[in-house]
């Protein structure tokens, strides 16, 4: 299973410290973490799952691998930008959102168009034509992401 993790590469350090946690608690159910393998969020996520005996996967967006945080396990170089942020999310049966701009903002697009459950901590709320249409899953803590997240991935109830 590869759950991705996205938000934004520098962070605060509330943020830091969820994003860690939800990887260490991915890496100990089984799942394989998938991000955009640069700094805060995304380097946070990988140390979690490194620390526990996971496995992270960085999505890279230059062309050189020695670009990625030191936990990711295996760097995937794309050269293309912003626009590996669809490979990051196509890649995953889920995806956990924390905080974020507007990358962040534009892999919960990509999610939610494939029909891929997004589940969000802290992070950006939709609206549409003044209405409220926020189809992200709301967790207000890492369990409760990394929990909905694998249910959801497995097809399971939530």
């Amino acid at each position: 299973m590869v759950i991705a993790v996205v938000g934004d590469s520098s962070c605060p350090p509330e943020e830091t410290k969820v994003a860690e946690t939800v990887g260490e608690l991915l890496a100990q159910r089984g799942a394989i973490v998938i991000c955009g393998g640069l700094g805060g969020v995304m380097a946070a996520a990988c140390r979690g799952a490194k620390s526990k005996g996971g496995l992270a996967i960085g999505v890279l967006p230059g062309e050189d691998a020695s670009m990625a945080n030191p936990w990711v396990g295996i760097p995937i170089v794309t050269g293309v930008g912003y626009a590996r942020n669809m490979a990051v999310v196509k890649s995953a049966q889920a995806v956990i959102a924390i905080g974020g701009n507007y990358g962040t903002l534009s892999e919960i697009a990509y999610a939610l168009k494939s029909n891929i459950p997004v589940i969000g901590l802290n992070t950006w709320s939709l609206s549409r034509n003044g209405r409220e249409d926020d189809p992200i899953i709301r967790a207000n803590s890492a369990q409760e992401a990394v929990r909905k997240a694998i249910s959801l991935a497995k097809k399971e109830v939530v």
